[in-house]
């Protein structure tokens, strides 16, 4: 039997909206009253719509290209653009302050909302979001105003808590959308090892180690990623992704079958109790649930097809590769892999089913995988056989 080949996975990321208060821009740069940079703000809080905002923060960047205040323009050209969903012109102006190493939070948040919308996953995305933590301890933390009671004292620290902590969920968000997006896996790696140092203290442990296993994969280390995977499992017994891809990289190797087979089986168990996310369309949880299921299938039929090296009994591997199949049409690759073996199975089996084996390899010829050349040779060979 051949071993299975790496499987192109594709994550698909549900988006969901996440509240955030308001931060506040430019908190270290101050406006006196009557210049030009009083004259701007005005304009700009008075302004009922985004678009004469920026008008009026381009006039005043053109003008006054020597303004200490620029930094605090830039970010509010950068926030409006958000809000229009002009994202690379957010990303042109946020990008300005970067590099002159201005930053604060509400710079760094709308900045993220940029890269994350526009998929664009670079350096800046990642140095932005490894400096943040230092943000949010310098500018969430009021000093007591002289006459606020305790009561208020007390109500205005939980705000600030509260704030800092949707602030910090969104950042970490915007990592774990952004990762994926990078597909050097030593880049990959970089990112995380930055994250783990900024984050040390994350809620998302499982999520993080899923993604060293991830970048490993890619990376073909196909220990590390077991490692990592196995991380991720004891952070989360429920993470379906590492268990999937834990189970078939075991089966892939070889090794730890029966874990594996257990893996598959509890992500079996997992997927059709899944609630869909809110905001997530139908069809593509639907489609997600159906690749994770394909996939277990797969793994269970290549773990059962081995453990009939010497009976030939493979009645069951056969019924979890035409699973697997009927799963896995959101998924090329996989499927592909699928057919594949079931065309293997149908052959090894004692007698042959010469007939149900040219099925599954004409099909598995017509699907555009990485398995593709392999059902055409042994089609031919069938063939020949069967004259």
């Amino acid at each position: 039997m051949h071993k299975l080949f790496q499987p192109v996975l594709v994550v698909i990321c549900l988006l969901y909206a996440l509240s955030l208060g308001a931060q506040t821009p430019c908190p270290s740069l101050s406006v006196v009253v009557n210049t030009p940079e009083d004259e701007l703000m005005l304009a700009v809080n008075g302004a009922e719509k985004p678009e004469d905002q920026i008008a009026a923060l381009e006039k005043f960047a053109q003008a006054h290209a020597d303004s200490k205040f620029l930094p605090c323009v830039y970010e509010y050209l950068t926030s409006a653009n958000v809000k229009l969903n002009n994202l690379d012109k957010a990303i042109e102006w946020g990008e300005k302050d970067v590099a002159a190493s201005y930053a604060d939070l509400n710079l760094t948040i709308n900045l993220l909302k940029a890269y994350v919308g526009s998929g664009k996953a670079g350096d800046s995305a990642f140095s932005l979001i490894e400096k943040a933590p230092e943000l949010i301890k310098t500018e969430d933390n009021p000093t007591r105003p002289a006459k606020a009671t305790d009561e208020e004292w007390q109500k205005m620290q939980q705000e600030t808590a509260e704030q800092a902590k949707e602030e910090r969920a969104y950042i970490e968000y915007a990592f774990f959308q952004l990762l994926p997006r990078v597909t050097d896996p030593k880049k990959r790696l970089e990112y995380l090892d930055g994250f783990t140092k900024s984050y040390p203290d994350t809620t998302n442990a499982s999520q993080v180690n899923f993604q060293y296993q991830m970048a490993y994969t890619l990376a073909g280390d196909a220990a590390k990623a077991d490692e990592y995977g196995e991380k991720a499992i004891a952070a989360d017994a429920n993470n379906i992704e590492a268990l999937n891809l834990v189970a078939y990289d075991y089966s892939n190797r070889r090794t730890n079958l029966d874990k594996a087979a257990d893996y598959a089986k509890k992500v079996v168990s997992l997927v059709p109790a899944m609630k869909k996310p809110e905001g997530a369309p139908d069809d593509q949880f639907k489609t997600q649930q159906n690749n994770w299921l394909g996939m277990a299938h797969l793994t269970l039929g290549y773990i059962d097809f081995q453990k009939a090296s010497r009976s030939h009994r493979v009645g069951t591997a056969i019924q979890h590769f035409k699973t697997a199949i009927d799963l896995l049409g959101g998924n090329p690759s996989l499927q592909g892999a699928a057919l594949y073996y079931l065309g293997n199975a149908y052959e090894f089996q004692s007698p042959p089913d010469h007939k149900s084996a040219i099925e599954a390899l004409t099909r598995g010829a017509g699907v555009q995988s990485p398995w593709q050349g392999q059902s055409r040779d042994l089609l031919a060979k069938v063939k020949h056989v069967t004259g």
